[in-house]
């Protein structure tokens, strides 16, 4: 039996692999995905936030001294202008936000009652969030040595002076960001995921072409089973998916040197476990179609749409909440969410319950090919 099974998987794999063009499209297009995910988050950076100052409070220090305060931030970068060319800036987005300080609000800090300043800009809180969080922090510590001098302007230099000396210190350690090598690896994943599903299908489809050519009715005259048929057709796609995976996180890790957080052993596991899940859908699919053609269509149907709900080619926490509860039903949201509780920092045997789950898709969907095929009316069943 074995011998049979083998010859068969060499048999297909060489007809298969034939054409030139069937090897970019199994092991090729893992790669581009790879290459798209890593294009849409390697660029990411924080770009400088452009901000335009207004002073109409003279030479006062505490005007000046906030500016400074603005100036120091990090990804900021400020521009002195006026009201008309501020209003002007952020209208032709040449400026980000603007900030105005306006005559008297050195005197109403003094007073321990900031006014006189304010914050535009068009793009909202998306843009002035990072300012006014750090600018009021500012101020509401300037305000309240203002309180405590009481308009005297001698004290409030004194505690000024003090505050900007800072008697503590602050000591800064830059890490790295690996949050963008994350996101790149969940979307390449994502993307992986989508291959497989397709390249399963695809290669389960041989057993209805080869009935179509009347190549399977030819085989069964020999000693071979129907069974040892499948199961070959199991095996060439096992072994198709392993490589794609290898490929996918070579390219990921060695070429691309994308960063995904994860041992590469619990990433090969957790993606095996999917091919399972992959090669059992299709031949459900399979199990379905009574031609090629019927194949392909509830291969679109289903590959395409699933994994678009699973978040294979964008985030699942943009999508509305009906949608994440319909994605709990598919197996590439279980991947996916595997994927992201280990770069979270869990262990791998804290996802078990994903596992079993995954474990579960596939049990389910390889019984239910086994009955419909075992329920094929069609001359010579499958199984």
């Amino acid at each position: 039996m074995w011998n049979d099974i083998w010859f068969l998987v060499r048999m297909t794999i060489l007809t298969t692999f034939r054409k030139r063009g069937n090897l970019l499209l199994y092991f090729g297009l893992p790669i581009v995905g790879v290459l798209v995910a890593s294009m849409l988050y390697g660029s990411q950076s924080t770009p400088d936030l452009r901000v335009g100052v207004v002073n109409e409070d003279g030479n006062q220090v505490i005007a000046a001294d906030t500016i400074r305060f603005v100036q120091g931030l990090s990804h900021v970068k400020l521009v002195n202008t006026t009201k008309e060319d501020l209003k002007k800036g952020i209208a032709a987005s040449k400026l980000d936000t603007g900030i105005i300080l306006d005559a008297g609000y050195s005197s109403s800090v003094l007073k321990g009652k900031a006014e006189h300043i304010s914050i535009e800009s068009v793009k909202g809180a998306q843009v002035t969030a990072y300012i006014k969080s750090m600018l009021y922090g500012y101020i509401d510590n300037v305000t309240a040595m203002g309180s405590i001098a009481a308009g005297d302007t001698g004290k409030f230099q004194q505690l000024n002076e003090t505050y900007q000396a800072g008697q503590f210190k602050l000591t800064a350690e830059s890490v790295n960001d690996k949050s963008s090598g994350q996101q790149m690896s969940y979307q390449s994943i994502g993307f992986l995921i989508m291959f497989m599903m397709t390249s399963a299908v695809n290669l389960s489809q041989l057993i209805l072409k080869n009935r179509e050519n009347r190549t399977y009715f030819r085989i069964l005259t020999s000693p071979i089973s129907s069974r040892t048929y499948v199961l070959s057709n199991v095996i060439v796609n096992l072994i198709v998916m392993i490589i794609q995976i290898t490929v996918a996180l070579f390219f990921m890790k060695v070429v691309f040197r994308i960063d995904a957080g994860i041992p590469v052993g619990e990433m090969v596991f957790i993606l095996g476990l999917f091919a399972l899940v992959s090669v059992s859908i299709s031949l459900a699919i399979v199990s379905f179609s009574k031609s090629t053609a019927a194949a392909g269509a509830l291969q679109n149907l289903i590959v395409t749409p699933t994994c678009l709900i699973s978040g294979c080619f964008f985030p699942r926490s943009i999508m509305p909440e009906a949608l994440r509860k319909l994605s709990d039903f598919m197996p590439q949201n279980w991947v996916l969410e595997s994927l992201g509780k280990l770069q979270a920092g869990e262990a791998l045997y804290s996802i078990g319950f994903n596992i079993v789950i995954l474990l579960a898709f596939a049990v389910v969907f390889f019984l239910l090919a086994t009955y419909k095929f075992g329920r094929n009316n069609d001359a010579r069943n499958f199984v």
